[in-house]
């Protein structure tokens, strides 16, 4: 009996914690606009959707599952998923919460990135992203 309840303490561990690492598996950010491959005119939209994980205001603090987003342009993610985002032309914050947001992007080939991060500016690890590529006109 000692060895059955052992075992079922294991699974009911196991499956906690594989459940808390795979709360936002899958797609929880997309980018809604511009599609991938699109050919735009300046200014571009960029909107954002999210499944799984609540848009909210940076003000509100950190809090689990909820957050905001970034828009990284033409440059890698952070490859320090632990230290909050930077802040510059290639890095744009939305911390008021919005989900689109119209950016000045010169003619040519773009790589558009969308990060989540907590109301900290830290990204989730693993990395809440998505990634379209278009041209601008």
């Amino acid at each position: 009996m000692k060895s059955l309840y052992s075992k079922l303490i294991m699974l009911f561990v196991f499956l906690f914690i594989t459940g808390a690492t795979n709360t936002f598996a899958g797609n929880a950010v997309t980018i809604t606009d511009p599609p991938n491959g699109a050919m735009v005119s300046g200014p571009v939209k960029v909107c954002l959707a999210t499944e799984g994980v609540e848009v909210q205001p940076a003000k509100k603090g950190v809090n689990e599952g909820k957050g905001h987003h970034h828009i990284i342009v033409d440059v890698d993610l952070p490859k320090d998923l632990n230290k909050p985002i930077g802040k510059d032309a290639n890095h744009i914050h939305m911390g008021d919460g919005s989900t689109c947001k119209e950016i000045k992007l010169s003619s040519g080939k773009h790589i558009i990135r969308a990060l989540f991060a907590k109301g900290n500016h830290v990204p989730y690890n693993p990395a809440l992203t998505a990634t379209v590529t278009i041209n601008v006109k």
